[in-house]
């Protein structure tokens, strides 16, 4: 098995070269960043831990070299964010290159191009292309799945993720949250995505572990996919809190600072220096993630809860690695090319189990939740 890593010198990226080099029949990994030298030291740290490592500089906005470096492998694991900024030129680039596809795509935007523009080229050529496979989206999706597969007919779904302001400091994850909140954000309604001006819906919702918290609606993938393969949700909501600071990037985004990309960077500069760091040598800050899916079972109203808590770069860095190895290995729901998101293709608990096997990981624990999975 032969895969390549965008942006695999990153936070996210880097974990999930480490997670692919100890997985079974994983032969070589190519770490294609722009930081040549963080993908060189990357590499000298696997050294012998099992694959052939092999490094490619790359400025993914030169097109013809990613077609390059993307040729000869089976599969692209991609942890190249900003995703509203590279992610359809990515996929272009894998069809173009003849090999199939996972991201952690997390903006909407995206999402709904990737699936408007490639779902019918990726479907005649056969190729499998997975948008979104991280903890929000990815685990989420696939608690959905699942606590979906419990019911007869499956309605509302809630996708509540808190990431402490401490997290994720990476550019492109800055990116991603400014932009998330400076704009509309999609909710699945009454069978089609309504923009609703981020921050407009606030609850109150109890986390796991963290407690009880504001959140509010921002645009993520989830409202995008997930109707798509459970076609009888007639609602689809995300929220999210990233703490106090969550009033600065609603303030930015209602003086439209973040309405290009060009203004989302030059504020995510200045918010790389302002933010709060976790303090050295401690370890990161864990997130919370809540799934709320309510539908009807034998004829009754139902509402399941799946709940739980993990640091973001082994909660979104792993299930990207594990998507990809599952996929080259035809450990999948379906053969059939086309635009997927995790939750049409990806068994749920054949990735928890994977993931408590190989990672020792369990993002969703038992944590006051009515349904935990069955690993």
């Amino acid at each position: 098995m032969r895969v390549i890593v965008l942006g695999g010198a990153g936070d996210m990226g880097s974990q999930a070269v480490e997670a692919l080099a100890v997985l079974p029949d994983v032969r070589r990994i190519t770490i294609a960043d722009r930081n040549a030298a963080g993908a060189e030291a990357l590499a000298r740290r696997l050294a012998g831990v099992g694959p052939e490592i092999v490094v490619r500089a790359l400025d993914a906005r030169d097109y013809a070299a990613v077609v390059e470096a993307m040729r000869g492998h089976d599969v692209v694991a991609s942890a190249l964010g900003p995703y509203y900024f590279f992610e359809s030129p990515m996929v272009r680039a894998a069809l173009e290159s003849g090999v199939d596809y996972v991201s952690i795509c997390d903006d909407w935007i995206a999402a709904r191009d990737v699936l408007e523009q490639w779902d019918e080229p990726a479907r005649r050529q056969g190729r499998r292309i997975v948008i979104g496979m991280g903890a929000s989206p990815g685990l989420s999706n696939l608690a959905v799945r699942y606590l979906a597969g419990q019911m007869d007919r499956p309605l509302r779904v809630t996708v509540t993720v808190y990431q402490p302001p401490e997290s994720g400091h990476g550019m492109a994850v800055l990116q991603h949250v400014l932009f998330i909140y400076g704009g509309p954000a999609p909710v699945w309604r009454s069978g089609r995505l309504e923009m609703v001006p981020a921050g407009r819906i606030v609850r109150e919702v109890e986390l796991p572990l963290v407690g009880r918290m504001r959140v509010w609606n921002a645009g993520h993938a989830e409202p995008v996919t997930l109707p798509r393969f459970l076609p009888t949700l007639e609602e689809v909501t995300f929220l999210m809190s990233v703490g106090v600071w969550t009033y600065l990037f609603l303030w930015l985004g209602r003086l439209r600072l973040a309405a290009t990309h060009e203004r989302i960077t030059r504020v995510a500069n200045v918010l790389a220096r302002l933010l709060p760091a976790a303090k050295e040598g401690a370890p990161e800050p864990a997130g919370a993630l809540r799934v709320d899916v309510e539908g009807i079972r034998d004829g009754q109203p139902v509402h399941l809860l799946l709940g739980g808590i993990g640091q973001m770069r082994p909660a979104t860095g792993i299930p990207l690695a594990l998507a990809a190895w599952m996929l080259v290995r035809g450990e999948v729901l379906t053969t059939e090319g086309g635009v997927y998101g995790p939750e049409g293709i990806i068994d749920p608990v054949a990735m928890f189990r994977e993931l408590q096997a190989r990672a020792g990981m369990q993002p969703y624990a038992d944590v006051g939740m009515t349904q935990p999975l069955p690993l």
